[in-house]
């Protein structure tokens, strides 16, 4: 049974940066950025989708001096934590922002993030009298999500609101079934499936992000994230980056120190076999990216 991932930060970053014209693109209608990225794990809220391996990324962005903005983006995901697909993760995002990008500016917009042909099947039942699962489901990893924003300067504060019907599979399912397959103890799984049927939608995600420019060429990134799953508290966690970004020879280097604090880890195991590996392990995150 696979569990599901949380979800990528492209789609809030994107619009906090995009909407808010430089003096350079007030001079035309609007602007198109397209930003290549190689790195050595694809985190998405400091849990891997890329099975802890290498991966890449492609985002094509477009900004309107009115401050609407839209994004579509690429990345290589992992086809073993996301079962039946075809190893692509698709973001797509509008939104709208205004404000002083210097002072106080405010955002809002929807997005929803495809994984094209994966898919998992897991029970959503337990017959307590027998000891066997029950009502036999597939469920897909595609989500949809309604976000605001709220900033100063370089100061971000966003927040995220689950409007489909699940958040990367997060359902009876994916959560219940995952813990009752994957923990030692079969209590927490059978609890989880006693709440009876559920799904994650009103699900809500955090997150908190500040930048230092330290000089005209190197940046310090903080950030701060919180997801809390609908109908599941066992997914709830927490998660943290400090980061360096400098630019040279047209080139944004990074490197990144990424943790998490998982409260059930079982649901954050990807399996090659009959071998399991932690997607939500402290790392150190290595990037290049170019934007053309």
């Amino acid at each position: 049974m696979i569990p599901f991932r949380p979800l990528s930060l492209a789609v809030a970053a994107t619009l906090a940066g995009a909407a808010l014209p430089s003096s350079a693109q007030e001079m035309a209608s609007y602007a198109t950025t397209t930003e290549v990225k190689l790195t050595s794990d694809v985190r998405s809220r400091g849990v891997s989708d890329s099975f802890n391996r290498p991966g890449a990324k492609l985002g094509v962005q477009i900004a309107h001096e009115s401050g609407l903005v839209g994004l579509a983006e690429f990345a290589t995901v992992s086809k073993k934590q996301f079962a039946g697909g075809e190893g692509l993760g698709v973001t797509l995002a509008g939104g709208y922002r205004f404000g002083d990008p210097e002072g106080w500016h405010f955002g809002v917009g929807l997005a929803t993030e495809l994984f094209p042909g994966a898919q998992f099947e897991a029970p959503h039942g337990f017959d307590m009298a027998t000891g066997s699962p029950t009502d036999w489901r597939r469920t897909k990893y595609d989500s949809a999500f309604a976000l605001a924003e709220v900033g100063y300067g370089a100061l971000e504060a966003r927040v995220m609101n689950v409007i489909s019907k699940n958040y990367r599979g997060a359902n009876t399912g994916g959560v219940c079934g995952t813990m009752l397959s994957t923990m030692a103890d079969p209590m927490p799984g059978l609890a989880c499936y006693a709440r009876g049927d559920q799904n994650s939608r009103g699900s809500w995600l955090f997150d908190l992000g500040y930048k230092i420019e330290l000089n005209p060429t190197t940046t310090l990134n903080l950030h701060g994230g919180y997801q809390r799953i609908a109908n599941f508290k066992e997914a709830n966690f927490a998660d943290y980056a400090v980061g360096v970004t400098h630019k040279r020879w047209g080139f944004s280097w990074s490197a990144e120190w990424v943790t998490t604090r998982t409260r059930v880890r079982e649901l954050y195991l990807a399996f090659d076999g009959d071998k399991a590996r932690a997607t939500d392990n402290d790392r150190l995150v290595l990037s290049v990216s170019r934007s053309f």
